[in-house]
């Protein structure tokens, strides 16, 4: 019983993680609004910049759903 609660805390521990992704997702793409609207010639470069960014913020999103799935039927 201990092991299974256990279990069930450690994993929504580490679903924090999403959470941050979500912040760190909706920056992104905030700041890309913003950076185009100011000058809308960079626009393309910005986008890729961008699309960078949120590849790399979604990997630390999916580490972190494995980590919790990991804990939870590992």
């Amino acid at each position: 019983m201990l092991l299974v609660a256990g279990k069930l805390v450690g994993a929504g521990m580490a679903t924090v993680g999403l959470a941050g992704a979500g912040v760190g997702i909706g920056t992104i793409f905030g700041c890309l609004i913003i950076g185009t609207s100011r000058n809308p010639r960079r626009g393309k470069d910005l986008f890729r910049i961008a699309m960078l960014g949120f590849a790399f913020t979604e990997a630390i999103a999916l580490f972190a759903l494995m980590m919790a799935f990991l804990i939870l039927f590992g």
